[in-house]
């Protein structure tokens, strides 16, 4: 059977060309896997070292064991916490928190104190 002209089947190319379409598709890969798993990941892994890090004393969290308690001292690496009406304290490291359930009050960044002294003073003003 001959196709084309013979030498080749339709479609067939020879160099360099043919390397394109499997260029094309090695790159594509690396992109979908990038976007799709690595990056999201980065970003996942970004936000748990945010929140370690901002864990204070009065928080309320959940373990990844599934544990509930209230942070009650908070150390470089880890933090104890008290859970039950008993007041069982528990030390653990910080990798171990999974949720953030409840917030302690903070006190307001600096930030958002200066941008309450300029509306304060617009209102004022007005």
């Amino acid at each position: 059977m001959k196709f084309g002209n013979g030498v080749f089947p339709l479609g067939a190319q020879t160099g360099a060309n043919s390397m394109v379409p499997t260029l094309i598709s090695i790159v594509l890969m690396i992109a979908i896997f990038y976007f799709g798993i690595i990056r999201p990941n980065k970003k996942k892994e970004k936000e748990a070292i945010k929140m370690m890090d901002n864990l204070a004393v009065g928080d309320v969290i959940q373990t990844i064991g599934g544990i509930i308690g209230k942070i009650v001292q908070v150390k470089a690496d880890v933090i104890i916490i008290e859970t039950t009406g008993m007041k069982t304290r528990l030390e653990m490291s910080k990798w171990a928190v999974k949720t953030v359930l409840k917030e302690a009050h903070r006190k307001a960044p600096k930030e958002d104190k200066e941008e309450t002294k300029d509306t304060e003073e617009e209102k004022e003003e007005e």
